[in-house]
């Protein structure tokens, strides 16, 4: 995976086979964006990965670890994930899906139907953003386990 910040608050993730094995360069790079304490979205207009997207049990253990680290900043920065997808069906099938993301990772999935209707549903989560309490998200909370 890649992330293209170059419109930040909006951060487009994009698979890139390449990058497949960097998976502690992507955990960076989302330390990097959390210790900005600034609300932002994920997109992806490669919509729902039907395949499963399998990783390896020991990527998918690294993952759950790095999350469990990060879980407080994942919730108060990160917006939602919207990914875009044109399919109705698959959109439909995605929900449940999306109740398990959210619940793993701490914040919603979202589908829209295309890149403009994805890019209003980012923009109506970011404005909807309300800054975490005074004190809480200090550089160190963001790093301690």
């Amino acid at each position: 995976m890649q992330l293209d910040i170059t419109d930040f608050p909006l951060v487009w993730m994009r698979r890139d086979p390449a990058a497949e094995r960097h998976d502690e360069a992507l955990f960076a790079q989302f330390e990097s964006l959390l210790a900005r304490q600034q609300a932002f979205v994920i997109l992806s207009d490669e919509g729902l990965d039907e395949d499963g997207h399998d990783h390896p049990q020991e990527a998918r253990k690294r993952a759950v670890l790095w999350m469990k680290r990060h879980k407080a900043a994942l919730r108060a920065y990160i917006q939602g994930m919207v990914l875009v997808e044109p399919s109705a069906a698959k959109r439909l099938a995605g929900k449940a899906f999306a109740v398990m993301f959210g619940q793993f990772w701490g914040y919603p999935l979202h589908f829209g139907t295309s890149r403009d209707d994805a890019l209003d549903i980012a923009q109506h989560l970011i404005k909807a953003w309300l800054p975490p309490r005074e004190g809480w998200q200090t550089q160190e909370h963001l790093t301690k386990p």
